[in-house]
């Protein structure tokens, strides 16, 4: 899939559901954010913008990336509106192609599935070592299909969290596994619909 067919195919995902209004942050990242000191966070694949604003809220400055104009026009509007616009950096990105610069204390990748072909380890490479000493690089896969997911292939295989892990390769004297492991919960879709999903964990640390 080309850049030009990625963007129209997630500019149509975004276009076709209504705008959220107060999207939610995911569950995973206020679980495991939620005691640590603001600092600056780069949000992979930002999508509705509910993890941007819940950080910016908390007093993190936020780049929020994702390759969808109409989801960064939208949070950007949404930033805008919460009087967040001097937290929340909305950007571009093609990560196939582009990187956002800078150096963060935490990395989050939340779904970041895509049917363009995409390197997701040297991405998540290329996160882990944009993390300042200390800094945390978070990835929540789905573990499960959704009733709402864009991809409903049958044959879907999710790597777990150590698969990941193992796939990104990072060197052990720099980098800490906090945790790799699946967890499950009760979620709520785009359409109001409930159902039990699996998340698969990945935490990593960058040794001080």
């Amino acid at each position: 899939m080309s850049t030009t067919d990625a963007v129209a195919f997630w500019d149509g995902v975004h276009a076709g559901r209504p705008a959220a209004t107060d999207p939610r942050p995911n569950a995973r990242l206020t679980e495991v954010v939620a005691d640590l000191p603001a600092g600056r966070a780069l949000d992979l694949g930002c999508g509705d913008g509910g993890d941007a604003l819940w950080l910016a809220r908390r007093g993190w400055r936020v780049t929020a990336v994702d390759i969808s104009a109409v989801a960064l026009g939208r949070l950007a509007d949404l930033a805008r509106s919460r009087d967040l616009a001097g937290l929340v950096a909305a950007e571009r990105h093609d990560l196939r192609e582009s990187f956002p610069p800078g150096r963060f204390d935490l990395v989050c990748a939340h779904y970041l599935h895509t049917p363009a072909d995409l390197d997701r380890a040297a991405v998540l490479r290329t996160a882990a070592d944009a993390l300042d000493p200390g800094g945390r690089l978070l990835v929540v896969d789905h573990g499960s299909t959704a009733p709402w997911s864009w991809n409903q292939d049958p044959d879907v295989r999710y790597p777990s969290a150590r698969e990941l892990a193992a796939t990104i390769d990072l060197d052990p004297a720099t980098w800490v596994v906090d945790r790799a492991d699946a967890s499950r919960r009760i979620a709520t879709g785009p359409d109001g619909r409930t159902a039990e999903v699996t998340d698969h964990v990945l935490l990593v640390r960058r040794a001080a």
